[in-house]
């Protein structure tokens, strides 16, 4: 881990760089360019709105409006989920690093982690402009969305190994992880309250760890909980996110001998 930690401060103009990189190439060719990267969560997040609190005049949740709630389950998902589209395939996209520069490969999906973390801090800025929009000073329970997030960085990061390496492999990997994706939205208390569901079933939906960041943003905005609060979900998070990055980081070194062949 510290010689990663030293990877990363070594090669940290190139990251910067391929990041810079990817996140232009992504837009490329657009007439709005990068400026699609904000517009089209933007314009999810406005549809949403309308829906549900103009057409189905959704109920608040607590004291919130429901769009607040929504919104502060919504945006770490987004985050997760094209991040992990996108991390899944950064070795396929960079296969000029693999075979021809002298790089770290397991670094590619930290620049496909970068390039969305861009748009996320954008959105949590949005985000905090909405609660304050609707009535709700800032106060010290907001600064630990940063920890959650660090917790998201991380455990995408250990998915993300796993899914890189594999994919040079067996392309169908990437089908897989859209699948899950999509049905992880729907499982996932995003738009629907874990209250719904019978109590002797909710250990079931907390076994995803996704939920300890949803629930985590939720906390932070709305519930106004540290995440000590919740030990054992804590602890359970971080043993499955440290598992999930040790077995990444072996998969990874095992299979990175034979990417230049397969590529």
């Amino acid at each position: 881990m510290l010689g990663f930690l030293k990877d990363i401060f070594k090669n940290r103009a190139i990251l910067l760089s391929l990041t810079k990189n990817e996140f232009k190439q992504r837009y490329l060719g657009n007439f709005l360019g990068v400026a699609w990267a904000f517009i089209q969560p933007t314009a999810t997040i406005a549809i949403f709105w309308f829906v549900f609190q103009v057409g189905f005049k959704s109920k608040p949740v607590g004291d919130y409006p429901f769009i607040l709630w929504l919104i502060a389950g919504m945006l770490p998902w987004f985050f997760f989920a094209e991040t992990l589209s996108i991390a899944t395939n950064s070795i396929l996209a960079n296969n000029f690093l693999v075979k021809k520069v002298v790089f770290r490969v397991s670094l590619l999906p930290i620049i496909s982690i970068l390039t969305t973390l861009v748009v996320h801090l954008f959105f949590i800025g949005f985000m905090f402009g909405m609660f304050i929009y609707y009535g709700y000073s800032p106060d010290i329970y907001w600064i630990q969305t940063i920890y959650y997030l660090f917790a998201l960085v991380v455990l995408l990061l250990g998915i993300s190994w796993i899914t890189s390496s594999v994919v040079v492999f067996f392309r169908d990997m990437g089908q897989i992880i859209a699948m899950v994706i999509q049905f992880g939205f729907w499982l996932t208390p995003i738009f629907w309250a874990i209250g719904m569901i019978p109590k002797q079933y909710h250990w079931v939906l907390k076994l995803n760890p996704i939920y300890y960041v949803i629930q985590g943003y939720r906390d932070s905005l709305i519930e106004h909980k540290w995440f000590w609060e919740h030990p054992n979900m804590t602890i359970y998070f971080w043993i499955v996110t440290i598992a999930i990055f040790i077995v990444g980081s072996v998969i990874f070194k095992r299979l990175r001998p034979h990417f230049a062949d397969v590529l």
